[in-house]
């Protein structure tokens, strides 16, 4: 069973994003503050999670929780930023839309770029040590798999409906036979050879 909080009395949101290490998409990220004595044994890290597992959480986290929220930072966004700086982006975005301002954020991972008037604890595998933490990497991961399925629907030859945008030897196949679209991310090394730039 995950840790309910870190700080017992405190409002506290738990963060984490989606899709850091994809060469295609936007990266998502979720914020969430849920009931300070929650329980659900079903809920773990979303990557330990089947599909089916996820989207039935992501109804129920919704349900359950005192606020939640999903942020987004585009393509070209990562490009100017990086990705890192993105990913904490799409996790500030996410804490702007709360309904309810939490007192405490607990991050996913070991850096952060702090949010304004709110203290932060970092938590390495945080998703499968947090409640909060573990419902955010549910929400960010089913919400940016939607928005890569549609995706898909405009590109299919990539397989985005499969990898997400991840680098998967078909996607950069893919890349390799069709070129990049608006969505893939121009600063990664999307062909794994070590080649940023392109011809196209």
């Amino acid at each position: 069973m995950l840790l309910p909080y870190l700080h017992k009395g405190l409002i506290e949101a738990g963060c984490d994003e989606a899709g850091r290490g994809c060469l295609a998409g936007a990266v998502y990220a979720a914020s969430v503050i849920l009931p300070a004595d929650y329980k659900n044994e079903l809920l773990n890290d979303s990557k330990k999670l089947t599909e089916n597992q996820r989207y039935k959480l992501r109804e129920v986290i919704k349900r359950d929780a005192l606020a939640w929220a999903v942020g987004v930072v585009l393509p070209e966004e990562i490009d100017k930023i990086n990705i890192l700086n993105a990913s904490f982006l799409a996790m500030h975005r996410a804490i702007d839309r709360l309904v309810l301002r939490p007192q405490h954020l607990l991050i996913d991972g070991n850096r952060f770029n702090p949010y304004p008037d709110i203290p932060h604890t970092t938590v390495v595998k945080g998703d499968g040590k947090y409640l909060s933490i573990a419902a955010a990497s549910v929400l960010a991961k089913t919400y940016r798999d939607d928005y890569m399925n549609r995706l898909h629907e405009e590109y299919p030859m990539y397989d985005w409906k499969d990898n997400k945008g991840y680098p998967t030897k078909k996607h950069r196949d893919a890349i390799h036979r069709y070129g990049v679209t608006p969505y893939h991310r121009m600063s990664f090394n999307l062909l794994g050879d070590g080649q940023l730039s392109f011809d196209f």
